[in-house]
């Protein structure tokens, strides 16, 4: 067997990075990643165990990609509030707009895909790269003088979610200029004061599904 190198393990992975974005981890056979890296099913087998540990090494590797991004996009946020939000969802827009075949946050589509799979490490890293991305906006909404920045940047994630599956469902990048109108509206909302009602744990009235 020919000895294994980087260059080897990391062709696969590119390979198997674009074949899970574009097509799904499940639509996705090892046949196919194998042929687009350009080698033998043995050869990825004797690097990856397995599609799962495969898939763990994508992930790992797409972590480092999306720091990265994040760090570009830090870079071309405005300090002042309104310009920073602005300029977030601008950014998001723009990714759509000049992505071909957009398909949204790939973190997002996996999690979906291994809905039935609580378990699943993937999970467990895509949670963990989304808690990074607030964590990281709310930072930079303290820096802008927003008040409450954690509360801020949850409302943010939750419209940029939104928004890419909106966007996704009906073709129409407005959605993202939507909620960026609404991130900016929210981020100038005084937040009201927690009540003692408002801090009870809910009980059995009230607490199912709406």
């Amino acid at each position: 067997m020919r000895r294994k190198t980087w260059s080897t393990r990391q062709r696969i992975v590119d390979a198997a990075y674009e074949c899970f974005w574009r097509a799904g981890f499940t639509r996705t056979s090892l046949d196919v990643i194998a042929a687009r890296a350009g080698v033998t099913k043995h050869t990825l087998y004797s690097y990856f165990r397995s599609k799962d540990d495969l898939l763990a090494a994508v992930m790992a590797h797409h972590n480092a990609l999306a720091a990265g991004r994040l760090k570009h996009i830090g870079d071309r946020l405005p300090p002042d509030r309104d310009g920073l939000i602005e300029s977030f969802f601008g950014q998001l827009a723009g990714w759509a707009k000049t992505t071909p075949r957009w398909t949204g946050s790939g973190f997002t589509r996996l999690v979906v895909e291994l809905a039935d799979l609580p378990g699943h490490p993937a999970r467990a890293l895509a949670r963990s790269v989304k808690t990074t991305n607030e964590r990281w906006l709310a930072e930079r909404l303290a820096q802008a003088c927003v008040a409450d920045p954690a509360g801020c940047a949850r409302d943010n994630m939750l419209l940029l979610e939104g928004a890419m599956a909106l966007t996704l469902i009906h073709g129409d990048r407005r959605y993202i200029e939507a909620a960026a109108v609404a991130a900016r509206r929210l981020a100038a909302t005084p937040k009201p004061a927690a009540t003692s009602r408002s801090r009870k744990k809910p009980g059995r009235e009230g607490s199912g599904p709406v």
